[in-house]
């Protein structure tokens, strides 16, 4: 239910941009390629069952940990217009 200027399935519309987005940069940092046999980062051995799981693999399990931590900090959602976000 739209109101104001907002026309009729605006919100579905903007969720389904938001999930959009999300599911464009997680495929955008799908490693692709050769997998490496040392860590880009670090240059620790990637153990051969790692790179046959994830074909284009370039780090290590502990520099992907990392990684991936730093990169949640950033989520990248609009919750400022939630009504969730406004109740509290």
């Amino acid at each position: 239910m739209a109101g104001g200027w907002a026309k009729d399935g605006a919100e579905q519309e903007q969720m389904e941009s938001t999930l959009n987005d999300a599911v464009q940069r997680a495929r955008h940092q799908l490693p692709s390629g050769e997998s490496l046999e040392n860590c880009e980062e670090c240059g620790d051995l990637i153990p051969e069952a790692r790179r046959q799981a994830i074909p284009g693999v370039r780090l290590c399990v502990a520099c992907q940990s990392e990684l991936d931590k730093k990169q949640s900090a950033f989520s990248g959602y609009n919750r400022r217009g939630s009504k969730d976000s406004q109740l509290r």
